[in-house]
């Protein structure tokens, strides 16, 4: 009898026998792939190039009913377990060298109920998908910045993007979900049912479960959006960032405004001779009224001279994809990320010395605008840690050949060490790399030790492992 060699929870090795390997497959809807077939280095692919894994098995999942017998086929093996939504994690979790992962990505429904303003989506769904359904109702949920992005890990890890000043995280717009846990059970978490979970999975990432359907209530967003970029000369760099810092503090929910800082690519719309020069730009969204929108972007239009100003109204869903050509997978990414409760005069010097020594034409620079309806809402509310910061820093280090990766990693490494001083030490767990595990505790401050205690009920064994881990209270209590 043949056996299978899969790596454990621990990372040893056991071996299962393939008839067990076929009975598990003959009672799935969804497909079992190996090495052997031919789409697997297909379905082991993600959006990170610098994650390279082989996983033993490959659970294309067709619906819960799957989810649930793979991840009790795990737990009754001892396997190790990735999930896989829309396989954007800069981590990597969403596959594993040797173990069981399971694939989401075929379960891609995405239902909206334009009379009660309510969604329901499927984890394998991505922000696409979800933006195409619920525009077409003149309706929105507010997510991330990059379309191709998977639903349910920016979900698990919080979500921000353009809409959420004006209404709240993705996770402070959820209802309910439905959740396999470690026992291979699903159920139902909500305000009501499975409260303790609820709170868990809105921000503690995929430590309690797989998620195998949201719902979530929907906003109003009918037409266009006033969006686009002001595009700046890197010597103006310092004066614009002062201002647009001074403008953010009277700025309107509705009004967000993130900054890049990098080298400029070849857009159409700036002059050939800035090309691969450095540049700030500014990319602001106002989610309201376009003439009140005007009213609200001119103060952040009137810094300085621009090299360029695109801002105008345009469909949410196509500014939802302004950034996806330079966000494409399989390039090696690295990022470091901190929070900020303003932009002091240091840590924009800090901020601008890091662009002089831009290791290559795709590394950036990002500080999203967060605070507004996101950060009115207490921070022992949900798991999600970041209530009280006004900006998050991602330090995009993104490069082609594996020659550079030290040196674009160093670079992302040394920035991130010279903005601890002006950080408020929280973090957003979907920005950080795979080497960060030591942070997990502290990027989730006060609100550590109730998911630990949580983790401990739900998921004693640590099955769900493949993430920003939160240990089981019983492990802290070990080691210490």
């Amino acid at each position: 009898m043949d056996n299978l060699n899969l790596t454990t929870l621990h990372k040893g090795q056991t071996a299962v026998t393939n008839v067990a390997i076929d009975a598990f497959a003959a009672g799935l809807r969804g497909r079992l792939l190996t090495e052997k077939d031919a789409d697997y280095d297909e379905a082991r692919a993600i959006w990170n190039g610098m994650v390279d894994r082989r996983p033993g098995l490959i659970v294309r999942c067709a619906g819960a009913a799957d989810v649930m017998r793979a991840v009790r086929f795990a737990r009754e093996n001892n396997l190790l377990l990735a999930v896989r939504g829309g396989g954007h994690n800069i981590a990597g979790n969403a596959i594993c060298e040797g173990g069981l992962v399971i694939d989401l990505s075929p379960m891609k429904s995405v239902r909206v109920d334009p009379g009660t303003r309510r969604l329901r989506v499927e984890p394998g769904a991505t922000l696409a998908d979800v933006d195409n359904e619920t525009q077409a109702f003149g309706l929105a949920l507010p997510t991330g910045i990059n379309s191709t992005t998977g639903i349910a890990g920016l979900t698990l890890g919080g979500g921000f993007g353009w809409l959420t000043r004006k209404f709240g995280l993705t996770i402070d717009n959820l209802i309910s979900m439905e959740v396999v846990t470690a026992d291979g059970k699903l159920v139902r978490a909500s305000e009501k049912e499975e409260p303790d979970l609820f709170w868990a999975l809105r921000g503690g990432g995929g430590n309690f479960g797989v998620v195998t359907s949201f719902e979530f209530r929907l906003h109003d967003l009918p037409g266009e959006v006033l969006a686009g970029l002001v595009v700046h000369p890197f010597a103006d760099a310092e004066m614009v960032l002062r201002e647009y810092r001074q403008v953010l503090e009277t700025a309107p929910d509705e009004l967000t405004c993130w900054v890049v800082m990098r080298q400029a690519p070849p857009l159409p719309f700036l002059p050939a001779e800035w090309h691969g020069k450095e540049i700030l730009v500014l990319a602001m969204c106002h989610c309201g009224d376009i003439e009140a929108g005007k009213l609200a972007a001119a103060g952040l239009r009137a810094i300085g001279n621009p090299i360029a100003d695109v801002v105008g109204p345009a469909p949410f869903a196509a500014w939802q994809q302004a950034f996806d050509p330079l966000l494409t997978p399989g390039a090696r990414n690295y990022w470091k990320s901190q929070d900020f409760a303003e932009l002091s005069n240091a840590a924009i010097a800090v901020l601008l010395e890091a662009v002089r020594k831009l290791p290559g034409p795709e590394c950036e620079i990002f500080i999203g605008h967060v605070g507004g309806a996101a950060g009115r809402i207490a921070v022992e509310a949900t798991a999600f840690p970041q209530r009280n910061s006004h900006f998050v820093m991602n330090v995009h280090a993104r490069w082609r050949e594996k020659s550079m990766d030290g040196a674009s990693m160093a670079w992302a490494r040394e920035l991130f060490e010279a903005t601890k001083e002006h950080a408020i030490g929280t973090a957003y767990i979907n920005f950080m790399p795979e080497d960060e595990t030591d942070r997990v505790e502290t990027a989730y401050g006060g609100n550590y030790q109730r998911l630990s205690e949580i983790k401990l009920r739900y998921d004693p064994q640590n099955l769900f492992r493949m993430n920003q881990n939160v240990t089981p209270q019983a492990e802290m209590r070990a080691a210490s």
